[in-house]
């Protein structure tokens, strides 16, 4: 038995109809593990002491609404847990990037966080891809909007995304007549104040972009293929997209397997690596999702997956 602090969004907001978090909540007290939660504004580092939280134990209780119940709550040390999964969903903000620092001063007094609270520093979503050029679509990270036409010229048809977005938040897409471009370089680049990536268009966007799971460095054998809706460019869930669960492909093993054990072994334990086609347009590292849709449409049991690589790092 372990005891596992989760460090999240407020458990009164999850949807634990979908939530990745619950689903391995539930499973990690289905092996008898113990639980406690807490927010990262509850992370506490005082000179000459350990970093603390005030935490929450909670115990699961079965019920679509009253989901959890408090056993107890107080200030605790974080090396006093046998695992910390850090699931704060995004953005990857100043405070974001604070509490980071403060996880990785816990793990320096023995704390175990997962993911890696350096490995999410040094994997910023949409930056991590540039390293595996070889297998993404031609990308242009700048803040210079010339370049940024310049790009455009070249690929005729492209898309537009903040570094910081989520859930398809700020995405543009321009076409070969340009329209727009001026407008949309404006508001995301916000006269060179913000860096901007751009990505060549990929029409295989229409069957779907694919969320892979890679847990301890091994990909899970399905994909949520998140397909646009109607007029909508964006395959998100939070967008509006539909996600369908399918068998992983032998092309999207290929890269998988070509990318997974070089961030496993840098403390990425869940890694959501989006695939349009056979082409990687991120990765994401802070808190990848999906566990539930694919569990629900396949039946393979993602949490348990997530579980048993977690229980292979502890020992």
């Amino acid at each position: 038995m372990k005891k596992i602090l989760v460090v999240a969004d407020p458990l009164e907001a999850f949807k634990i109809y979908k939530d990745t978090t619950f689903s391995m909540m539930r499973e990690l007290q289905k092996r008898g593990h113990t639980l406690a939660a807490c927010e990262p504004e509850h992370l506490q580092w005082q000179s000459g002491q350990p970093v603390t939280a005030q935490v929450r134990h909670v115990t699961l209780t079965g019920d679509a609404d009253a989901w959890f119940t408090v056993t107890k709550e107080g200030r605790e040390a974080l090396r006093s847990f046998d695992a910390v999964l850090m699931r704060k969903d995004p953005p990857f903000d100043s405070e974001f990037f604070y509490a980071t620092h403060l996880l990785e001063q816990a793990e320096r007094e023995g704390a175990r966080v997962f993911n890696s609270p350096r490995a999410l520093r040094d994997h910023p979503e949409k930056l991590a891809l540039m390293e595996f050029a070889q297998f993404a679509p031609p990308t242009l990270v700048t803040r210079r909007p010339e370049a940024i036409r310049a790009f455009h010229a070249e690929h005729k048809d492209i898309i537009l995304k903040p570094l910081d977005g989520m859930g398809g938040m700020g995405i543009f897409r321009v076409g070969a007549d340009g329209m727009n471009l001026g407008s949309i370089i404006e508001t995301l680049n916000q006269g060179g104040a913000t860096s901007v990536m751009v990505q060549r268009y990929l029409p295989e966007i229409v069957q779907g972009d694919k969320r892979l799971l890679l847990i301890g460095g091994q990909v899970a054998p399905f994909v949520l293929a998140r397909i646009p809706q109607g007029s909508e460019v964006r395959g998100n869930l939070a967008a509006g997209g539909k996600g369908v669960a399918q068998p992983l492909s032998e092309v999207d093993r290929q890269v998988a397997e070509a990318i997974a054990p070089a961030l496993a072994a840098r403390g990425l334990l869940l890694v959501g690596l989006d695939m349009i086609g056979d082409k990687v347009t991120e990765i994401n590292v802070t808190s990848p999702t999906c566990f539930q849709e694919i569990q629900q449409q396949t039946g393979f049991d993602v949490p348990a997956m997530f579980v048993d690589a977690l229980e292979a790092a502890l020992a």
